[in-house]
């Protein structure tokens, strides 16, 4: 089995390096080889393993604080969530140089208030919901943290969206079928979904996508289309803040929370300082270990829902997930502006022979060549769209987001690889040398039509 996995890190790290190799965060190593034995629990980070949970904690808010000031719920000993961070950040704003080593004023160091109270104080205006069911028995008892089943109607202020969104036991056959999503489809039939997909009318307005046909998507379609919906809400409402969950907040709500951490970050929107190292250290670490993803019962289990988050970054990385397209499009002039050749013969002179804003739509290059005294003979004249420019820098940010998202999943397979590997994978009667075929093909290490690099 050693060898097996050293062959799998081989495998990955040639792949990873085929281009310019990228440094890797220095403590993603120990981060997963921590992630992979035990699960987080905030009341256990003193004593045995918890110089190596503060070391996580602390790398976490040092990268929140390269680019944001923030505040700190305290949650010592799980007094808030057992599974939650001791150090719940929330990002207050992006800060300048001189307040990057000033923010931490624990905010809400006493407050445990209700649940409205916080999401207002948070501006929270759009609830996700990503659970299947209503309600959800767990020890023998009907709970749920759904906002759409308050009888007393307590959330009528918030915009309230269910999309449901399979559990981490669906992952069992994303990893069975050879880590391929495509074609896998959820069964919508089965006795205990009871949550209907419900999207208020205004927010899908925008976007091309049938959603009436949401039981007939597969795991990749559904991912996709549940992406966009989140990245069109954040991009149409500066002012209002999104809460995404399911029923525990350590499964589904990492992933997308993770996709829309990382597709924002790629596109150069938040977390600006960050390289694709640290970008995958924080999320791996803040969104995914600190808020209790259970990897050890997982990967025990066979439902890797957390190596499909970033294995499904080759699935994001065009034009459709960029948050730049939505600014764009909203930036383009509602119509083109006609000049003719008396227009440019009536422009200045001071201003011929030189780069001429002509309205908002375009801009008139000149080139010229000095005559007679006073006068000037035109060689080269050329009208060029204004938005010309900025749709060449658009362009290049997409070329941008498709590297940055492809380093981090690069870099994520290959520290995955040497770290966790097949630590997970059953016996089979092939043998290591099957198990790791398995696990290359899986996370396209090894050609296949749907899953390359």
């Amino acid at each position: 089995m050693a060898g097996a996995r050293a062959a799998a890190a081989a495998s990955a790290g040639s792949s990873a390096s085929s281009g310019t190799p990228q440094p890797q965060e220095p403590g993603l190593g120990e981060l997963l080889e921590e992630f992979s034995r035990t699960q987080y629990r905030a009341k256990d980070c003193s004593g045995t393993g918890g110089s190596k949970v503060e070391r996580i904690e602390k790398r976490c808010l040092e990268l929140f604080g390269r680019d944001y000031c923030y505040s700190v719920i305290q949650n010592v000993n799980g007094d808030i969530c057992g599974h939650y961070p001791q150090h719940i950040v929330f990002l207050e704003y992006e800060s300048s140089e001189k307040e990057k080593d000033t923010s931490d004023t624990h905010l809400f160091d006493k407050v445990r208030g209700y649940d409205i109270k916080l999401l207002r104080y948070l501006s929270v205006k759009y609830i996700c919901d990503l659970m299947v069911e209503n309600k959800k028995v767990k020890f023998g008892m009907n709970v749920t943290s759904s906002e759409k089943v308050d009888k007393a109607q307590r959330y009528a202020d918030f915009t309230l969206l269910s999309i449901p969104y399979p559990g981490c036991e669906f992952f069992k056959e994303y990893k069975d079928r050879d880590y391929m999503a495509e074609g896998l489809i959820f069964n919508w039939k089965q006795d205990y979904v009871d949550a209907p997909l419900s999207i208020p009318d205004f927010l899908t307005c925008s976007l091309n996508i049938d959603w009436s046909q949401y039981q007939s998507w597969d795991l990749v379609q559904q991912t996709q289309n549940y992406l966009k919906l989140l990245l069109s809400i954040i991009n149409s409402d500066d002012d209002s803040g999104l809460l995404v969950h399911c029923i525990s907040g350590w499964d589904r709500t990492p992933l997308f929370i993770s996709l829309l951490r990382l597709s924002l970050w790629a596109d150069g929107l938040i977390h600006a300082s960050l390289k694709p190292a640290e970008i995958l250290y924080l999320t791996v670490a803040y969104d995914w270990f600190l808020f209790g993803h259970m990897l050890v019962d997982r990967l025990s289990k066979g439902e890797e829902i957390f190596f499909f988050c970033f294995n499904f970054l080759k699935h994001i990385i065009s034009e459709e997930f960029s948050a730049l397209k939505i600014q764009r499009r909203k930036s383009l002039p509602a119509r083109d502006a006609g000049f003719t050749v008396e227009d440019i013969c009536m422009l200045r002179r001071k201003d011929r022979g030189s780069t001429t804003s002509l309205g908002s739509d375009f801009s008139l290059v000149m080139e010229s060549s000095p005559g007679a005294a006073g006068s000037f003979t035109y060689e080269t004249v050329e009208l060029v769209p204004a938005g010309a420019q900025t749709q060449a820098a658009w362009l290049t940010a997409l070329s941008e987001r498709e590297t940055r998202l492809q380093e981090v999943r690069s870099a994520f397979l290959a520290a995955y690889s040497s770290t966790v590997g097949l630590r997970a994978a059953a016996p089979s009667p092939s043998g290591a040398i099957g198990l790791l075929e398995q696990f290359v093909r899986g996370v396209g290490l090894r050609g296949t039509s749907s899953s390359t690099l």
